[in-house]
């Protein structure tokens, strides 16, 4: 097994927590190369953690993959995911469930129950350090995951919607995935949906937000409006996303995670 462990978390970075894990880590697997995806995740926003994470992983070298955001405070089984050429720990509550399928869908799932490889005793608070960062580490070192617990039948494991996205004659239907921490928020609408649709960069889209009728200029960045103006572009991940330039879409447009969104070429 590769030395390389990413993290993911919705800790924030105001406290110890991520130090801790780190420290643990590293306490039991020296050579670790330890890669921090973020720790900023809004708090309990499974949803969000499983786009960051299945968004980057395909730009993460093989490896031990760490989840940690968890509303349930611990109450969710410890899984572990065998999926291409990663180990995905964190809980069963479907924010592995996206990378799984980014990295070619699951193989193998274990129950994280051999309690000889957790820290001692286990704070019920802070499974991250107690439990996935010191299972994190035995895999690093060469630890086999059917050496954590007990196989866990894949049809059982927790796994988040797909996305929406529906391509139609003259327009495509999608929600919002997710909201980053500048209020841009990301469509499940691929950019070749609006190519398909004759929408090329620097023409105007048709947003419908139910029953609302906004056009859009859809631009190379949400940098090629003034200030304050809506925009539509294609993000790093490929995906189409409405953002203000120095502003927050999210609240201006009144977009929450899952909103419905309609996108159609301007007559």
């Amino acid at each position: 097994m590769t030395s390389v462990i990413s993290l993911l978390s919705d800790y924030g970075l105001e406290d110890g927590y991520i130090a801790a894990c780190h420290g643990v880590i590293v306490g039991i697997s020296p050579e670790s190369r330890i890669i921090d995806v973020c720790h900023l995740v809004p708090s309990g926003d499974v949803r969000r953690g499983a786009a960051i994470l299945a968004q980057t992983i395909a730009y993460l070298p093989s490896g031990v993959h760490v989840a940690l955001v968890d509303p349930g405070g611990g109450s969710r089984r410890a899984v572990a995911v065998e999926a291409g050429e990663h180990v995905f720990l964190g809980p069963d509550n479907g924010l592995l469930s996206w990378a799984i399928h980014a990295s070619g869908g699951a193989r193998a799932a274990y129950e994280l129950t051999n309690t000889d490889l957790f820290l001692q005793p286990v704070s019920p608070t802070f499974h991250g350090r107690d439990l996935f960062a010191p299972v994190a580490a035995h895999l690093a070192i060469g630890r086999h995951p059917s050496e954590l617990g007990q196989e866990i039948p894949l049809e059982r494991l927790v796994s988040l919607p797909a996305p929406t996205s529906v391509l139609q004659e003259d327009c495509v239907e999608g929600e919002v995935l997710s909201i980053d921490r500048h209020g841009n928020a990301q469509l499940s609408i691929g950019s070749g949906a609006l190519a398909t649709l004759g929408v090329a960069p620097g023409e105007t889209l048709v947003v419908w937000l139910g029953r609302r009728r906004l056009s859009v200029p859809f631009k190379e960045s949400f940098a090629s409006v003034p200030p304050g103006e809506i925009v539509a572009f294609t993000d790093s991940a490929g995906l189409v996303a409405l953002a203000v330039n120095s502003g927050d879409a999210s609240q201006q447009l009144g977009l929450p995670p899952g909103a419905h969104v309609r996108l159609s070429p301007c007559p």
